[in-house]
């Protein structure tokens, strides 16, 4: 019977298994993941406005009419320039992977001015509205300002949150440190915000 000998096992060659490429980098999947609860925070908060109306319509209706308006045409305009922001955002990401460094840093640069234009401007419209005499107590038909603050200041807090992703992912892309993952987890978060904001745009202002 064949035995195996000291000098036999030296001349193995362990074979390691080759690595597959990930799909899906660790900060892009993780924000995936943190995106996916945010999704269902959105869906909860909108199920509770769409539930509300719908059992007393006419109560809703006359709780808006006896409320102060909203601002919807300006807020509309304030819309575009968050819209715009999630294009210029795109092109950032575009010249990033092309490696144009100084291009993706200026396009990031307008995207954040853009959303610090959004946040301000919701920022001046409540504090316009709260002045009108609508709060989260205005009517007592039904808690439309309460919706309105929760909603929308919800939203808000999350723009804060992807600007400071944002400004980070600049911080770094200007020390040269900046990967591809980490840059793609920050844009998808600002793609969030941009796009989860047309929803609550017609079902809060429009509907």
């Amino acid at each position: 019977m064949a035995t195996t000998t000291t000098e036999d096992l030296a001349g193995l060659r362990l074979v390691h298994p080759a690595r597959r490429p990930k799909l899906v980098g660790d900060c892009t999947l993780g924000m995936l993941l943190f995106l996916f609860v945010e999704v269902m925070l959105f869906a909860g908060l909108i199920s509770a406005l769409t539930i509300v109306k719908a059992v007393d319509s006419e109560k809703w209706l006359e709780a808006v009419l006896a409320q102060p308006r909203l601002p919807v045409r300006a807020t509309a305009i304030n819309s575009v320039a968050l819209l715009l922001s999630g294009l210029v955002q795109y092109r950032s990401w575009l010249a990033f992977n092309k490696e144009e460094f100084a291009a993706a840093g200026k396009l990031l640069l307008v995207t954040m001015l853009l959303g610090v234009c959004f946040v301000a401007f919701q920022g001046y419209e409540w504090v316009g509205l709260i002045d009108q005499g609508l709060s989260l107590r205005s009517t007592g038909l039904a808690p439309t300002g309460a919706f309105f603050y929760l909603i929308v200041g919800c939203h808000g807090l999350h723009a804060l949150a992807a600007l400071g992703a944002l400004a980070y992912t600049a911080m770094r892309l200007r020390k040269g440190t900046l990967s591809k993952d980490a840059f793609g987890a920050a844009a998808l978060f600002w793609y969030f915000v941009v796009l989860v904001w047309p929803i609550l745009y017609f079902l809060v202002y429009l509907k």
